[in-house]
């Protein structure tokens, strides 16, 4: 994928959220009712093909990833706020929509959106065609990592880097190489203390999956795997004090829903939180 063209993933993926609002029962693991709006009355036939396109174990599980994996950093960001974290960077925002949701508690936060220009272009459009509101401290930051690393992007798009800041990164160190991955650890781990991140990888092992080879087809492939023990490593090597990974049973738990007993045994959110 290059710089100016838009993520098939991206849009994958907020097929997911949207189809969680409109075929899961309530009370929802992640209630965004701006998924589907924001995809428009086109996508309405499209998210239904999708829905009935995988075999039922493994969309369930393509889906519930998803919106746990978005619900548990946003549940992060909340108790991180209530520590007085200020700032909330969206690596790889795709089409995300905590930016039109804005809960009450986030309206002071300084939230900064970051991805390639070409998707931030799609996810304008889609915001404008559905007469969508941003919230007013929410910012759309393209980064061209070939030309600038993450942190001369970050100040450039007015983040400050002496306040604790949370950054969620969902669904994207998998399509990076190592190299770029430990990149990002290694100068997010640079702010101060309290600060944190959320992400998501895959361990090794799961190149021969049905996601992983649907992604590839289409130009994405995942290049680095991760096991939780490998990635522990790394974050402590970044600087990060605590590192947490969300389990199957504590997922359940939290967010007790139908879809999990769709899932095979083997199923594992994949989700980590590591503080500085």
């Amino acid at each position: 994928m290059t710089e100016r063209t838009f993520s098939c993933t991206a849009l994958a993926v907020a097929y997911m959220r949207a189809v969680h609002q409109v075929r899961d029962e309530s009370p929802r693991i992640l209630d965004d009712p701006y998924a589907m709006p924001l995809l428009g009355d086109t996508h309405f036939q499209t998210i239904d093909d999708y829905f009935k396109a995988y075999p039922p174990e493994d969309e369930a599980g393509s889906r519930t990833h998803v919106v746990l994996r978005s619900r548990y950093a946003e549940d992060r960001l909340a108790q991180a706020r209530a520590r007085g974290v200020s700032q909330y960077v969206v690596l790889g925002a795709g089409l995300d929509t905590f930016s039109i949701r804005c809960p009450r508690w986030a309206q002071d936060l300084f939230i900064l959106e970051v991805d390639h220009a070409g998707t931030q272009e799609v996810k304008h459009g889609l915001i404008a065609a559905a007469q969508l509101p941003v919230a007013s401290n929410a910012r759309f930051g393209p980064v061209d990592f070939e030309h600038e690393s993450l942190t001369e992007g970050l100040i450039r798009h007015g983040i400050d880097l002496a306040k604790p800041t949370f950054f969620s990164w969902l669904g994207v160190t998998m399509y990076l190489p190592e190299t770029a991955v430990d990149a990002v650890l290694q100068q997010v781990g640079k702010f101060p203390r309290g600060s944190e991140i959320v992400l998501t990888f895959a361990p090794r092992g799961r190149l021969e999956t049905a996601t992983a080879e649907r992604v590839a087809r289409i130009g994405e492939p995942w290049l680095t795997f991760l096991e939780p023990d490998e990635l522990k490593a790394k974050l402590h090597g970044f600087s990060f004090s605590t590192v947490e990974f969300l389990s199957r049973p504590e997922a359940e738990t939290r967010y007790p829903h139908s879809l999990f007993a769709a899932l095979p045994d083997d199923w594992h959110p994949n989700v980590c939180a590591a503080v500085v």
